[in-house]
């Protein structure tokens, strides 16, 4: 059994205080037993204004949000999972990317975001995300105490033929990190993210921001720990941000495999 944390967030603008949270919460996490942090997407800084952030968005070394949390990670002993960070490429474009930092406090895996978030909603709201951020190409996996680990980005969630190629790994878990809309949260989340879980065979572990933001938005929350049955073991609802810890049981992968074999009975399909 291995004991993990999630991080609900309603990060801001500022990434000095984003800092300062993730890294409280990473000392908290250790302190309850954890062995690994999972963190949202756009944990370092939210901020739909984009002239307003620019300043902010630097290269990995110099990035202040980075170095805090590897420092924190090598303090107390235990692995992170940055949900994702908004980095400035070699190129000069943007990434949406996620870092696993080891115990040590060293990067072990990157992850850009694949699929970009360029949606018109019936609510009025409006993301145009490839306008600024450059996609990833790569599927991305990592060894971690849970096993292999998958890496995904919140819209990610929508195409299964990323989470196909993660299972066809033998992920043992998947990461799901995410700042949903109200309106799509409200929707697909849980749905969504149970149907990862039971297709994949894996434990999908999927910390949110929650909650109304500085630069005004808001978004579902309900960070969820979900089992390779899709049973929910953990949902920290929508309304604040917080810490929430959950077991995760590797018998459980295992039990569930042998039940349901669909990764080794998956046949490749010609159309």
């Amino acid at each position: 059994m291995t004991r993990i944390a999630v991080l609900q967030m309603t990060s801001g603008v500022d990434p000095e205080v984003n800092a300062q949270v993730i890294s409280s919460a990473v000392a908290n996490a250790a302190a309850g037993g954890a062995a690994m942090l999972f963190t949202p997407e756009m944990s370092g800084l939210l901020d739909r204004d984009r002239k307003r952030a620019a300043d902010k968005i630097v290269r990995e070394a110099d990035d202040q949000v980075l170095a805090s949390v590897r420092e924190a990670a090598a303090r107390a002993g235990i692995m992170v999972a940055i949900g994702s960070l908004a980095v400035e490429r070699e190129d000069g474009r943007w990434a949406n990317r996620s870092f696993v930092i080891d115990a040590k406090g060293e990067i072990i895996a990157r992850y850009d975001k694949i699929h970009m978030f360029d949606v018109s909603l019936d609510s009025g709201e409006i993301w145009n995300e490839s306008a600024a951020y450059a996609a990833g190409d790569a599927v991305v996996t990592t060894q971690t105490p849970l096993g292999l680990l998958g890496l995904t980005i919140c819209y990610d969630v929508r195409f299964p033929g990323l989470y196909e190629a993660l299972g066809r790994r033998k992920c043992d878990a998947i990461a799901i990190p995410a700042a949903f809309t109200v309106p799509t949260g409200q929707a697909h989340w849980e749905l969504m993210l149970r149907a990862r879980a039971v297709e994949a065979s894996a434990w999908v572990i999927a910390a949110a921001q929650v909650g109304t933001h500085e630069d005004g938005r808001q978004t579902w929350g309900h960070s969820m720990v979900v089992d390779p049955w899709g049973e929910v073991l953990l949902d920290m609802g929508g309304e604040r941000a917080g810490l929430g810890f959950a077991d995760i049981d590797p018998e459980r992968t295992a039990s569930v495999r042998k039940q349901l074999p669909s990764l080794a009975n998956r046949r490749n399909i010609t159309i």
